[in-house]
C-alpha cells in the first residue's frame, strides 16, 4: 500500500475549503499531490475519466461518476462524497473495483431545510415580486398566505426532512410526513404526524421534497401524483431534481392546479435556458444552493477529509455507504 505522503488526492466540489482554509492546508500537507477542479462546476465523466489516472483518493462534489468514468481509475481506493446522495456514484462498477465509498450524512442538513423553508416563505408571500416593484418605483398591494392554520407535508423524513419540521414548528402549522422508514415516535416528539402519501398530497397547501433519489422515487412527482394534490397547493424541491417529471410539473402550473413550485435542483444542471419552468412566474429557481453555507461546507469538507485520509492509511472510515 502506498504510503500517504506519496498519495495523490482529487478535490472536485469548488467550496471546498471555501470558508476554513484549514481543510486545503491539512489535505496539502498529509498528501504528496493535490489536484482540485478549476472548471468551477460538477464535472462529466469524460472529465473526470481524464483526471483519475494516478489518483488514490477522490473528494467528490456532484461529478458523473460512471462505470466509463471508473474505468480510468488505475490506482483510485476511495471516493469521499461531499455531500450525503450518492446517485451520482456507480457504487457497482467502483466495488468492482475496490474502491471504498463514503459520505457525510447530516453535514447540510441545517442548511438544506434552511433553505426549505426560506422557499417555502417565499412562496407563501411574494417577496420578490414585492421588492422588485418597489425597486422600480410601485408600491403594490400583494396578498400572500399566513402559514398558520396551512398544512405543510414532508416526503422524506431523515435528517433534512426532520430539521425542516424542527424549523417549522414555530408557524403553528399542521405537519404531515410521508417515509417508509419514519419513525412515528420521533416524529411525534417533533409535532409531526405520520400520512400515508395520498392522505399526505390531498390535505397538504405545501408539499416540500427531502427524499433520496433511487430507482424507486425517480420520476415520484409525475402527472398522477401532482393531480392528487390539494389544488393551489405549491411544492419545493430542495433534494434531487430527479424525483419531477418536469413536463408534467409544467402543465400543473400553467392549468393553475398548483399555485407554485420552488425549485433548488433540477433533472438537468444548470436547466437549460429555455426551460419553461425558468418562465414562469409561479417558479422560484435557484442554483442547487441548499448546501452552500459555512457550516455545511465546513461541515462536509471535515467529514470528507477524515474519511478519504483514514482509507488511504488502511484504516475504516466512519461513514463508509460501499
Amino acid at each position: 500500500m502506498k504510503p500517504l505522503h506519496e498519495c495523490h488526492v482529487l478535490v472536485t466540489p469548488t467550496s471546498y475549503a471555501q470558508h476554513d482554509a484549514t481543510l486545503r492546508t491539512a489535505l496539502e500537507a498529509a498528501v504528496g499531490r493535490v489536484t482540485y477542479n478549476e472548471t468551477g462546476r460538477p464535472l462529466s465523466s469524460a472529465e473526470v475519466a481524464a483526471l483519475l489516472p494516478g489518483v488514490d483518493g477522490y473528494i467528490a462534489g456532484v461529478d458523473a461518476i460512471d462505470a466509463e468514468a471508473l474505468a480510468a481509475a488505475d490506482g483510485l481506493r476511495v471516493i469521499a462524497r461531499y455531500g450525503v446522495g450518492i446517485d451520482k456514484v456507480d457504487l457497482v462498477a467502483a466495488a468492482a473495483r475496490g474502491i471504498v465509498v463514503t459520505n457525510t450524512p447530516g453535514a447540510n442538513a441545517r442548511s438544506v431545510a434552511e433553505l426549505a423553508v426560506t422557499l417555502l416563505l417565499l412562496l407563501a408571500r411574494p417577496v420578490l415580486r414585492a421588492a422588485t416593484e418597489t425597486r422600480a418605483g410601485g408600491w403594490p398591494r400583494l396578498p400572500g398566505l399566513s402559514l398558520a392554520g396551512k398544512t405543510v407535508g414532508l416526503i422524506g423524513f431523515g435528517a433534512i426532512g426532520r430539521q425542516t419540521a424542527r424549523l417549522l414548528g414555530g408557524f403553528d402549522c399542521r405537519l404531515l410526513a410521508h417515509d417508509p422508514m419514519l419513525n412515528e415516535a420521533t416524529a411525534a416528539a417533533l409535532g409531526v404526524r405520520a400520512a400515508a402519501l395520498d392522505a399526505l398530497l390531498a390535505e397538504s397547501d405545501f408539499v416540500s421534497l427531502h427524499t433520496l433519489l433511487t430507482p424507486q422515487t425517480r420520476g415520484l412527482v409525475d402527472a398522477a401524483f401532482l393531480a392528487r394534490m390539494k389544488p393551489g397547493a405549491c411544492l419545493i424541491n430542495t433534494a434531487r431534481g430527479e424525483l419531477i417529471d418536469e413536463a408534467a410539473l409544467l402543465a400543473a402550473l400553467t392549468d393553475g392546479r398548483l399555485r407554485g413550485a420552488a425549485l433548488d435542483v433540477f433533472a438537468a444542471e444548470p436547466p437549460a435556458a429555455g426551460n419553461p419552468l425558468l418562465a414562469l412566474p409561479n417558479v422560484i429557481a435557484t442554483p442547487h444552493m441548499g448546501a452552500h453555507t459555512d457550516g455545511a461546507t465546513t461541515a462536509m469538507g471535515r467529514m470528507a477529509l477524515e474519511d478519504c485520509l483514514a482509507v488511504l492509511r488502511g484504516e475504516e472510515p466512519r461513514y463508509r455507504v460501499g
